[in-house]
């Protein structure tokens, strides 16, 4: 098969296919990517065969422990872990947020420390960026950093801290000057298990807690783990943010924690709707509505490739990722929506024998999916984004 760019990838594509078939455990055929710190051997053996290869993390540098790819051969890898039913088991906050941006910012020996047990995904990231009293305005965080010598002293509270309980490890923004706001912000990175610090689970409405209250009280950090200039975490931030909005539009992807279950929406369709006279979707109206949402579930993955195309000139993602973040979040919850409508009475289910596993997972992503359009930047955010950093708008509307 040839690549984009001329160059035939059929080699390298044969070479991932029987790696995967002679190290893919059959058992997990078909399985998400599981979200908690408890694996089984067999998820456990999968982890371990991909982190030594690499293809966790195919386009970072070899050097460590990652692949040293292109984005070709690490689309090719994508591909056929679909074809094979296999998900990747190296993912997480390291691998979509932190570990892309340490190693445009870390210094040499953070890098050396931390990037390959991401590589390898034997250590969990959280990030600790929204608090109770900054969520949409990020940099009127108050969680405070103080100098004491060798180290700082870090006191305060985040919220919506995702995987936290199993987090080993957090990269998080920390105020190390109060008389400034953007300018008096740093990006420091927490060791999860120094005394003071607290986690305190979030129950959702889907029956689940990803999310967490975090709590900082005295919790003592080498200097060595401040990422970047003092004061210049703001930067750093952005950053991440982007690789953050990149991420979660790319987790439109069968088997990604949160996504619909079970099999593709249209062989669902016609397994319970069934098909006209003329071998169509009996239902013209879902028949319709699911046609426009593939279309523009199709689109967005071609932007998305597009868009990541782009960023191999520019140096990583662009303010396009918060165009990215909102269709792919919308997408999301729109395959949602038509999958809970297709089950019809079996979409309403939430325990019990009358109800299989594909449709209880089906109504508990549906419920999840609704924090899509907030998580990672809201849907309002993104557009200021759009507005200013892509349409070139002023900030204001001036007065008439």
């Amino acid at each position: 098969m040839a690549d984009f760019g001329g160059v035939d990838l059929s080699a390298f594509r044969d070479e991932v296919r029987a790696w995967i078939a002679a190290n893919f455990p059959p058992a997990l055929t078909g399985a998400a990517a599981p979200e908690g710190r408890e694996l089984s051997p067999e998820q456990d053996a999968w982890r371990r065969a991909v982190g030594e290869k690499g293809w966790g993390v195919p386009t970072w540098p070899a050097a460590y422990g990652g692949g040293g790819l292109g984005r070709s051969e690490a689309r090719v890898i994508a591909e056929e872990l679909a074809a094979a039913g296999a998900y990747n088991p190296i993912g997480g906050m390291g691998v979509m947020m932190f570990g892309p941006t340490l190693l445009e910012y870390g210094d040499e020996a953070q890098k050396r420390r931390h990037i390959p047990p991401i590589a390898r995904g034997e250590l969990r990231w959280c990030q600790g960026f929204s608090e109770p009293g900054a969520g949409s305005d990020l940099a009127g965080l108050q969680t405070r950093a103080a100098d004491a010598g060798d180290r700082y002293v870090v006191d305060g509270q985040k919220v919506w801290t995702s995987g936290a309980q199993w987090a080993d490890w957090c990269f998080c923004l920390v105020r190390t000057d109060p008389s400034k706001k953007h300018e008096g912000i740093s990006f420091l990175l927490i060791d999860m298990r120094t005394p003071g610090v607290e986690v305190r689970p979030i129950l959702l409405i889907n029956g689940t807690s990803p999310f967490c209250e975090t709590f900082f009280t005295g919790v003592e950090v080498p200097k060595a783990n401040l990422v970047g200039p003092l004061n210049g975490g703001w930067t750093i931030a952005k950053r991440l943010l982007q690789h953050e909005r990149e991420g979660i539009s790319g987790a439109n992807q069968a088997g990604a924690p949160g996504v619909t279950p079970g099999p593709p929406l249209p062989e669902l369709a016609v397994s319970l709707v069934g098909r006209d006279d003329d071998g169509r979707l009996a239902d013209p109206d879902l028949r319709r509505r699911l046609t426009d949402h593939l279309m523009e579930a199709r689109a967005f993955q071609l932007t998305g490739r597009r868009a990541a195309a782009e960023a191999r000139s520019n140096q990583g993602p662009s303010a396009a990722s918060s165009v990215l973040k909102n269709v792919g979040s919308k997408v999301r919850q729109a395959r949602a929506e038509l999958t809970i409508e297709t089950l019809g009475h079996r979409g309403l289910g939430w325990e019990g024998d009358a109800f299989g596993p594909d449709d209880l997972g089906a109504v508990r992503a549906w419920l999840r999916g609704k924090s899509g359009t907030i998580a990672g930047g809201s849907w309002e955010v993104q557009l200021n984004i759009i507005s200013k950093r892509i349409l070139g708008l002023p900030e204001t509307t001036p007065s008439r």
